[in-house]
């Protein structure tokens, strides 16, 4: 019994005053006040346990969150790291990519800036006699025959300048494809655009295999006027989709000949129209189209049918994350042995 309970029980018990039985009933209430006491001080006791328990948990709990915690951080540094590296060389690849595309151009841009550069040639040399000649007339005093000898040198100067801007436009489409992306949008003609990359694609080709040959079909709706665009991007875009066009044509060709059939011409459609509040941008050609299998896998970065050496398999995965980021779609239908088409889609809020 509690040492305090224990004294009043003592004097409970001696005590002449009270009477036999007050004092039963005082020592029973005195010894259930000592139950109660007992079970309150072992209760007590078991929850003192589990709070020290509970501290014990808690601070391993803690030792182990906190290595849990710096074990985050060891591992976010190494995320942070591969990421920065997979960016790196994404931007590599991309760059690569770029580069590779170039040299099919290469061939191509030769081709097109020698015929405006023919006709500077042609012109600026014909415009010397014409000047030489104005000079006779001078000095025979024949004002008449120096104002028609005039007038045909302007125009000829003209025909230079246009020339001249023409051979200007194409090696700067070279430079914007070869240069690191600025990701500024800027007015641009989009059939222009389509129709440089189209000849440059087809005669790159050309210069590399004198055997390809191909028929170019245009059809470009002329109300489209300047879209707000990167044109280096959509160049970029273009040129793959119209290469890979050339070169599922070529694959058909040459199946077909080693069979006996030579009857088969290539041909690649390039279309651009507007559709109500879009542009749209078809490259269509008449080959053995896309396997129903892949064509679900074309758009996946590193897919590609091409040999290992011949493609990076980036073209169509770059290609869309370009018009993408130009709040556009690109799709693609496809039939056996008929051909396919890709429809790139941009919305027109961009227009000028």
């Amino acid at each position: 019994m509690n040492k305090d309970l224990q004294i009043i029980k003592d004097i409970i018990e001696t005590s002449e005053q009270i009477s036999k039985e007050d004092k039963d009933i005082l020592l029973k209430a005195l010894k259930k006040a000592n139950t109660t006491l007992e079970i309150s001080e072992f209760k007590l006791e078991r929850t003192n346990k589990v709070k020290r328990t509970t501290a014990i948990l808690l601070e391993e709990t803690i030792e182990e969150l906190e290595q849990k915690r710096a074990a985050i951080e060891k591992t976010n540094e190494a995320l942070n790291k591969s990421l920065k590296d997979l960016k790196m060389a994404q931007a590599q690849l991309v760059q690569s990519e770029k580069m590779a595309s170039l040299g099919e151009l290469t061939a191509g841009i030769a081709h097109e800036i020698q015929n405006p550069l023919n006709f500077v040639n042609n012109f600026s040399e014909v415009s010397k006699e014409l000047l030489e000649e104005m000079l006779e007339e001078l000095k025979n005093g024949d004002m008449e025959e120096v104002n028609a000898i005039a007038s045909d040198v302007i125009a000829n100067l003209e025909k230079i300048l246009h020339h001249g801007k023409r051979a200007d436009g194409i090696v700067k489409g070279m430079l914007q494809h070869s240069r690191t992306n600025s990701g500024e949008k800027e007015f641009t003609d989009l059939n222009q655009l389509v129709d440089e990359y189209l000849r440059l694609a087809y005669h790159g080709l050309r210069a590399k295999d004198k055997s390809f040959n191909a028929a170019l079909e245009t059809h470009f709706d002329t109300s489209i006027g300047k879209l707000n665009i990167i044109p280096q991007d959509i160049g970029r875009v273009v040129l793959n989709l119209i290469t890979n066009a050339f070169h599922a044509c070529d694959d058909k060709k040459k199946l077909l000949s080693d069979k006996g059939n030579s009857d088969f011409q290539p041909t690649v459609s390039v279309t651009t129209k507007k559709i109500k509040q879009h542009i749209e941008i078809s490259v269509a050609d008449n080959g053995n189209g896309i396997p129903d299998k892949i064509v679900d896998k074309i758009f996946q970065p590193f897919f590609t049918t091409k040999p290992t050496g011949e493609g990076t398999g980036l073209g169509l995965s770059l290609s869309y994350d370009i018009i993408k980021s130009h709040g556009g779609v690109i799709k693609v239908n496809t039939k056996d042995k008929q051909g396919t088409t890709f429809i790139i889609s941009i919305p027109v809020k961009s227009k000028a």
